[in-house]
C-alpha cells in the first residue's frame, strides 16, 4: 500500500492555512505574537501528528509470528484450555 498523495496534500493545505494564513489575521494587541506562535505550532503539530497515524497505516503492526510449538507451550502454561494431543 503506498501513500495517495491527494489526502498528503489536502491535510498540507488545509494545516498551512491554519498555521501560515491565519496568524495574518490576528488583531494587534500585546499578545499578537504569542497568538501567532500558537497557532503556527498547533498547525504544525496537528499536521505532524495526523502525518505520522497515516503513515503508520502503510506498516501495520500486527504482532509477532509465532510456530505452533510456541503457541501450545504458551497455552499450556497460560491454561487458556487448548489440549495437549
Amino acid at each position: 500500500m503506498a501513500a495517495a498523495i491527494i489526502p498528503v496534500l489536502a491535510f498540507t493545505i488545509i494545516w498551512g492555512i491554519v498555521g501560515i494564513g491565519l496568524p495574518f489575521f490576528i488583531p494587534k494587541g500585546p499578545n499578537r505574537g504569542i497568538l501567532q506562535v500558537i497557532l503556527v505550532m498547533t498547525a504544525f503539530t496537528c499536521w505532524l501528528f495526523w502525518l505520522c497515524c497515516y503513515m503508520a497505516q502503510m506498516n501495520p503492526l500486527i504482532g509477532p509470528k509465532l510456530d505452533g510449538a510456541t503457541i501450545r507451550i504458551m497455552a499450556r502454561e497460560w491454561g487458556n484450555g487448548i489440549k495437549e494431543g
